[in-house]
């Protein structure tokens, strides 16, 4: 099969989630005798035309110099331009589509019948809190144009299939994300923070409204174990709701570290957590959940259908501030009954259903049934 990757920020990963994901699906379907490419902005760091198989095709983006939000839109139309009248390739998978809605509508591709186009659909964008209401009503659009546009989609989680069936009537193939499983901890990286093994809990995430960082931080503050194990939270601290958390929270038990962006010392940082907090809830199948996972953490999450997808019955859940304070003033016996059935059950999860190589599996499997139907 012909194989392109859109509205991606190019291989290898440097960026965030759906690079990651791009990176090890197509240089497993390369591997396999597929011609995969992947677009990348021409800023990318990386300038060969392959890498490990994969063919890499450079095109220009304003992003730099316009802003990534409006950047964006240009660098995925033209992407997509090339992809539609320079190729011809069997599968053109759209890696999410807020930024690449424009050019399906303009280029029509509902009607285009020389490649099969697929779209993952990615989490429930419009009820991003970060969005201002006009910024939301717009993505919603945009969902409905994706749905509209795209001949087949992609759910990453089953609560995002469900939600797509129930609202659109529309069929998803859920294919979700992957996470390695290492064994290389150090605990000698958490001295960088002066923090000691399982003497902490710990937060992982952009620090944006809809990970619900603050009902943590409030539960944690008013539970027994302030002043016990400190609350680390790890992520980019220049947005403003970072800011705003900072400013509200930051103390000697509540510690705002920044972004950690060496993989071997944040699997580290979340291996040797006495808990780990997942406050996603957007949707979507998350990938530090499942590189929490895949790192022994014993989570706690918020309760909701994206999250319960995934862990299932193997995380303690909470809905509220108070909810996490009754956690915490609990956690000793939770811990103690729960903690080591969690992470295993948690490793098997990974090993199964979320290793890479499984997930190339299934994508080559979905795809050649696509040029199956097709074809007939």
């Amino acid at each position: 099969m012909k194989i392109a990757f859109v509205s991606v920020r190019g291989i290898p990963n440097n960026y965030g989630g759906f690079e990651q994901f791009a990176e090890y699906i197509s240089v497993g379907l390369a591997a396999r005798g597929h011609e995969v490419t992947v677009y990348s902005p021409h800023y990318h760091p990386y300038k060969e035309n392959s890498y490990k198989g994969v063919r890499i095709k450079h095109i220009y983006s304003p992003e730099l110099w316009m802003g990534g939000s409006i950047g964006s839109f240009f660098y995925d139309f033209l992407s997509l331009k090339d992809a539609l009248k320079n190729e011809n390739y069997d599968i053109i998978y759209e890696a999410g589509y807020t930024s690449i809605i424009p050019a399906f509508v303009w280029y029509n591709v509902k009607n285009v019948t020389k490649s099969v186009v697929v779209t993952n659909m990615d989490g429930l964008e419009y009820k991003r809190t970060k969005f201002n209401k006009w910024v939301r009503k717009f993505v919603f659009w945009e969902e409905r144009m994706a749905v509209k546009h795209s001949h087949y989609l992609i759910a990453d989680n089953m609560g995002i299939h469900d939600y797509y069936k129930e609202k659109y009537n529309r069929e998803s193939k859920f294919l979700a994300y992957g996470a390695n499983i290492y064994d290389d901890y150090d605990a000698k990286i958490l001295e960088e923070w002066g923090l000691k093994p399982y003497e902490y809990y710990l937060i992982v995430a952009r620090m944006e409204p809809e990970n619900n960082m603050e009902i943590a931080i409030k539960g944690y503050l008013d539970s027994k174990e302030r002043g016990k194990r400190p609350l680390i939270l790890v992520g980019k601290t220049t947005t403003k709701c970072a800011q705003e958390l900072i400013r509200k929270y930051a103390c000697e038990d509540v510690r705002f570290v920044g972004g950690i962006y060496d993989f071997k010392k944040l699997n580290s940082v979340r291996y040797f957590s006495f808990a780990y907090f997942h406050g996603h809830c957007v949707g979507g199948t998350n990938p530090s959940l499942l590189e929490a996972m895949a790192s022994n953490c014993y989570i706690l999450s918020h309760d909701n259908i994206f999250n319960k997808a995934v862990l299932k019955n193997n995380a303690e859940y909470y809905g509220s501030d108070k909810e996490v304070t009754t956690l915490l003033n609990n956690i000793e016996i939770l811990a103690t009954e729960n903690k080591n059935k969690f992470v295993e059950a948690n490793l098997s999860e990974i090993r199964e259903e979320y290793s890479w190589e499984h997930l190339v599996n299934q994508h080559e499997d979905y795809f050649m049934s696509l040029m199956e139907y097709a074809n007939k």
